[in-house]
């Protein structure tokens, strides 16, 4: 009994670990933390996605009641980055910094570090907005269906985010092999935690779409499913094989970006399959 009180225990502080730190929603409880509770808060990181997604949709409804398309998706993009806090966009920006300086690796590495953003981070980041603006007035205005099947975008992208972290190698390395940065903390994760993660973002995405109203059994349905994980597979390992290629690994940074990229490509794959 003991032991299941243990378990449960530590799965909520690993929950509540993740939405702490991938968003700014309100979660009052103080934690430990350490590479272990990071290590198992990655499992949940479905569960995050699709929260923010569901209150992206709710504040869509809201604002297109009373807004034309355009201002609406504009507020709906607002709320987006508030609820995350730019921490993904922050990555994204470096990122595209240090990638598309076409730097040595040491070089690029350095230039990721730096906490000034420069043109191509900047340019990197208006485009993606831009397109994502875009794109979200396409889903205006949301009905009963869209409204659910939005947040598979935000879903997938976060559940792309654990496989980057667990099969491609940490890019940092101090002198003594300890990885360097925030992106080390979730060094370890194997593939047990991408199981229960996957197997979470399965069953979040069946709720979802039968929320929807749209039969899991069906060819629609399947569809769907098959399209936001596929998408994230295929986008984010497309990224992932290239930012390795470039940078020797991944780094903290450049699992933000994974996330942006990952999730602007799902807001119009799902839009075509609906």
């Amino acid at each position: 009994m003991r032991n299941l009180l243990d378990f449960m225990v530590k799965g909520l502080a690993a929950c509540a670990a993740a939405f702490q730190f991938l968003t700014r929603l309100p979660v009052p409880v103080t934690l430990q933390y350490d590479h272990a509770m990071f290590r198992r808060s990655v499992v949940f990181y479905p569960l995050v996605g699709a929260v923010l997604g569901l209150l992206l949709s709710l504040g869509g409804l809201l604002l297109q009641s009373f807004l034309p398309p355009a201002a609406a998706a504009a507020l709906m993009l607002l709320l987006w980055v508030a609820m995350t806090g730019a921490l993904h966009l922050d990555g994204l920006m470096d990122t595209a910094d240090g990638i598309l300086s076409h730097r040595s690796r040491e070089q690029m590495l350095e230039i990721m570090k730096d906490s000034r953003v420069g043109a191509m981070g900047v340019v990197a980041c208006v485009l993606l907005l831009l397109i994502k603006w875009t794109l979200l007035q396409q889903w205006l205005p949301l009905s009963g269906e869209s409204v659910w099947l939005l947040p598979l975008a935000t879903l997938w992208s976060r559940w792309f985010m654990v496989v980057a972290i667990a099969r491609w190698p940490y890019a940092r390395q101090g002198a003594s092999g300890e990885g360097q940065g925030l992106g080390a903390f979730f060094r370890g994760l194997g593939w047990r935690h991408l199981f229960i993660h996957t197997v979470l973002g399965l069953l979040l995405s069946a709720l979802l779409i039968s929320g929807s109203g749209v039969s899991l059994l069906s060819l629609h349905g399947l569809g769907l499913i098959g399209a936001s994980a596929g998408g994230a597979l295929l986008v984010g390992w497309c990224l992932s094989a290239y930012f390795h290629r470039k940078l020797g690994g991944l780094t903290g940074d450049t699992y933000g970006a994974l996330n942006e990229i990952a999730e602007t490509a799902l807001l119009l794959i799902i839009y075509t399959v609906l």
